[in-house]
């Protein structure tokens, strides 16, 4: 999810203009993400914004301009990191209305979700929004297939391609902790639960070919529709 983080930072400060004027910047979102007939910087952009985002960075995406669109995207998740999408509420928790962001982390106290997004005060910037609001959180699937290292990865392995196997272990339920590109004993650990989840494969948590072909077709299969998975006013204790 660096990627969508990173992509979303380069457009920060990117502003509504007062008037009659439009930001082309915010146009160009909604032409790009497919929303051609927004001609405008008023209309409510938040989705807009994210799905720009995805889909520049090769992710699934929402293809709608409400918010609550994204609660039928992805995979839900119920201890998000940065990089996960957030969806809130407004006016009340049954209405069409709502806000969608980028999640970038907790306050101390919990009472605030730290979100970096569109339409955020008329611009794009990291905003804090109440807890209470929050609908849910969704994981984010690549929508081409993930491209594995060719060699064997083991424990003592570092770098970007250990990147995108922490993050495919979390898509198939196989938690190896914060995706840092480094193989750890988490890392270790994560591999052999889902090699042990497969009798054909030897539980060694080393990612093999065996093991990364299974992986690949997992996420593939992952990718088709998913019946809607909206977390109702959850909160984190």
């Amino acid at each position: 999810m660096n990627a969508l983080i990173e992509k979303a930072f380069r457009e920060i400060g990117t502003k509504e203009i007062s008037g009659s004027k439009h930001n082309p910047k915010i146009v160009n979102y909604a032409k790009e993400a497919g929303f051609s007939y927004i001609k405008d910087d008023e209309t409510p952009w938040c989705s807009i914004f994210l799905n720009y985002l995805a889909k520049k960075v090769g992710l699934e995406h929402s293809g709608k301009a409400n918010a609550r669109s994204w609660l039928h995207v992805g995979l839900p998740v119920l201890d998000p990191e940065p990089g996960d999408i957030v969806i809130y509420w407004r006016e009340s928790p049954n209405s069409y209305m709502g806000h969608v962001g980028i999640y970038m982390g907790y306050s101390q106290d919990k009472s605030r979700i730290y979100t970096l997004g569109g339409n955020q005060g008329n611009m794009v910037s990291e905003t804090a929004y109440s807890a209470s609001q929050l609908l849910g959180f969704r994981r984010l699937r690549p929508v081409e297939d993930m491209q594995f290292s060719h060699k064997n990865l083991q424990r003592g392995d570092v770098g970007e391609k250990i990147i995108l196997l922490q993050d495919a272990l979390k898509l198939v339920g196989c938690n190896p902790g914060t995706s840092d590109g480094i193989f750890g004993i988490k890392t270790e650990n994560a591999l052999k639960l889902f090699q042990a989840n497969h009798l054909h494969l030897k539980i060694s948590g080393v990612f093999d070919e065996a093991t990364k072909q299974q992986l690949t077709y997992e996420i593939k299969a992952a990718r088709k529709p998913l019946e809607p998975g909206i977390l109702q006013n959850h909160k984190t204790s």
